[in-house]
Formats: structure tokens, sequence, C-alpha cells
């Protein structure tokens, strides 16, 4: 029988590590069966950067963005297709730009979750245009920075209202520093947020109705920031943590995405949760970067295999109704959110497609990352990223975390 060939498209920065194991598992597993027999075949290619015609038809089914946060052609073309031409994408381009870190911070607020104060403050310096004189005169009321900072308390975070890759956070303890942290924001346009006393530190990364929450040291270089600690969470704790990144990307249609939660003494603060280019790469990633890996390829077979359909509208109706529900507790209202997002991600579903339809594929991957294609993978990644003098130092700290992995996920195979 001949098979129905996916075109999945990659938007893409300067990323080689990741695309190629993606690339790899996908020729390594081959088609795949639907449930009506019909046999799926996946190419995926780079997605280059043209000029386009509104009503030119693309050639891809599926495409990951990982470009179109920053890049704003790219941005309006995955508008284009998905408001035309129905193009899975797992993250929807009319909510999931770098700017809605604000409206996610606002959302999940009025959804009742502990979301640390925080507060939005105009513009240091003026925008480069020559009407602003003009308007700030009339409409930029002077305000007490001092004032709205003593009331958050201190110590805060200065850090941009559409973030990104820690640019321009400031953590500030005194009037001093948030003067000159003030001073040297610039046009960008700040939030201050109270700062939250924390035990831990968890980034889950959630891919499709999966999620991986790893405990996150951000004072360590990028190397070192994700601890390879299966325990570190309460089961409570862990499951709460999994379900606010899984109601954050349900709300936004957001499906490939991290959040940033801080913990102390049991209680969860989501800080950061709109993340357009959550970080995947072999060097930081390592003893979880198998998963990351397996988990897009399963999800986007899924998609493309089960037909899924991209929804584009938020419903956030059915959100508000559980936030305005008056006498639920907390946790209520969160599994109430949790119901919602398994209905969005299509958990059960997703499960007995990948049970049935790619029940080898943990074998697949474990045998590529524990053999010499992957090593050279791994080397050549390395070159790439360190200089020549760190090369010996780096091979080794992944190869060795990378081993781990392979013993690990061998001895669960064993079990299973």
């Amino acid at each position: 029988m001949t098979a129905t060939r996916n075109l999945i498209g990659l938007l893409l920065g300067n990323e080689e590590d990741w695309p190629r194991a993606f690339d790899e598992i996908l020729r390594r597993l081959g088609p795949v069966a639907g449930a009506d027999g019909t046999r799926h075949a996946f190419d995926c290619e780079r997605i280059t950067i043209e000029p386009f015609g509104l009503r030119d038809r693309p050639r891809y089914d599926l495409v990951i963005d990982r470009l179109a946060y920053w890049y704003y052609v790219p941005r309006e073309w995955l508008k284009k297709v998905a408001l035309m031409d129905d193009v899975y994408l797992l993250n929807s381009p009319f909510t999931f730009q770098s700017m809605e870190k604000h409206a996610a911070y606002c959302a999940m607020i009025r959804l009742g979750l502990k979301v640390p104060e925080t507060v939005l403050v105009p513009y240091k310096n003026p925008v480069d245009n020559d009407r602003y004189a003009y308007t700030a005169a009339k409409y930029n009321r002077p305000f007490d920075l001092d004032a709205i900072a003593e009331q958050i308390g201190y110590p805060l975070f200065m850090k941009p209202y559409d973030g990104g890759a820690w640019r321009g956070v400031s953590r500030i303890r005194n009037p001093a520093e948030l003067h000159a942290a003030y001073d040297q924001s610039g046009e960008m346009l700040m939030h201050l947020q109270k700062a939250v006393d924390y035990d831990v530190f968890a980034r889950s990364l959630s891919i499709g109705a999966e999620t991986m929450v790893m405990r996150f040291q951000p004072e360590q270089p990028m190397h070192l920031r994700y601890a390879v600690d299966h325990d570190f969470l309460s089961p409570q704790v862990g499951a709460e943590v999994v379900r606010i990144g899984r109601l954050v990307n349900a709300f936004f249609r957001w499906e490939f995405n991290s959040c940033e939660t801080l913990v102390k003494d049991g209680e969860v603060s989501p800080i950061d949760y709109a993340n357009a280019c959550p970080d995947v790469a072999l060097t930081s990633l390592h003893y979880y970067f198998p998963w990351a890996m397996k988990a897009l390829v399963k999800w986007c077979i899924f998609a493309l295999v089960t037909g899924r359909q991209p929804k584009l509208d938020l419903e956030t109706d059915q959100f508000f109704k559980i936030a305005d529900e008056a006498g639920a507790s907390y946790a209520e209202k969160l599994a109430a959110y949790g119901d919602l997002a398994d209905a969005y991600f299509e958990t059960e579903r997703y499960h007995d497609f990948c049970a049935s339809r790619l029940p080898h594929i943990d074998e697949i991957v474990l045998d590529w990352i524990a053999g010499p294609d992957f090593d050279q993978l791994l080397i050549q990644t390395v070159r790439s990223a360190y200089p020549a003098h760190e090369h010996d130092q780096f091979i080794a700290h992944l190869r060795g975390l990378l081993g781990l992995w392979v013993r690990d996920e061998s001895s669960r195979l064993r079990t299973a």
C-alpha cells in the first residue's frame, strides 16, 4: 500500500542539534499506520524565508516554529497558513508572541493562580517616534517609582513584559538598585514583580499531552542548570506543577512551551510561563534531551495521523466559569482546569495512540542514543558550541549524563 506522505516544516534560528535528532528519529521510526489502516510516512525540512502570496498554498502539513517570536516575516506567514490553509501549528500564532508574558500573567491571575504581585511601569526613555513628546505631555502622568516598589516590597524583580532568554532581568534589593535597573531599561517596557522566597525552582517542559518537570538551578551555568533529580517534589506538589503548566497551555492553545514555578513549603507560585522558544538544546537538557525529542516526534505524528484539528478559538468562558464558581476551593478549581486541559490535548486518545501505533519508539530512541551516530551528533554539537579548549570537558560531561539516561531507560524498559 502506498503511504500518505506528511511534510513537517521546521522554522528555525541557528539550531542544529535537536532538528537533526528529530529528523533521525522520524527516519528510524518509518511509516505509521492510522486507525483505518492507511500508512503515513513523514519527511521534514527547514522552511526558508521568502516572499509569499496570500493565496499561495503551503506544502507543509505541520510546522514547528522556533523563529517567529522575534522575526516578523515568518510570524505573519504562520498567521496566514493558520487562517487560510489549516496547517497544524504547535502554538497558536495569535497568542504565542513574546509579548504574551504580560497577557499570560493577567489570564492566570484571573483564573486564581498564585502569581506574585506584579506592576507594569511605563518606559524609562521615550520611544523613537516624533509624536511621543506630545503624547507623553498629555497622557503619561508622573509616577513615584519608589512608592510602587515599597508597596510591592523588596526584594523584587524588574523584567521586560515580553521577556525572553533572561534579557533585562534584574533582582533588586533597595532603591539604588531599583533606579539603576530602571535607568538601564531604556525603551523596554518593564514589570516589577515581588520576589518569592523558594525551596525549589521547577521548570516544566510541555510537548503536547506530555510534561517533564525538571529541577532548575538558575544560578548555575547553562550546562548545569537542569539537575538530574527525580524526587525533588512531593507527588502532590509535582502533580500541581504539571497541572498549572497544562492549564496555561490549554488556555492559550500552546503545545510546545515551558513553565517556571517556585515552590516554598509546598505552595506553588508560577512566575514565567510564556516561552515562545522553550529550551530543547542537547547541551543544556542533556539527560532530558531524549525524552524531549521522543515527545516531540510522538505529538507531531499523533496530530498528523489522527487528523487532529488545530483550534484557534480560546473558549476562555469555559475557564472563567470555573474561576468564578463560588465556594470552590483552589484545589477544586485546579482539578477542573485539568479536565479542560485533558479535553484539549485529548490525553487519553494520545496515550492510546502511542501504545497502539508507536509501540517500539522507546526501543528505537534508546538504540540510537546508545549508539555511535548519536555520539557523533554530541561531538559535533559540542565543537560548534564551545571553544576548542573546552571540547574534551563538555564531551565527557554530556556523555556521562546521556550514559546515565541510557542506563535508566534500559532498566525502565526491562521492568515495564
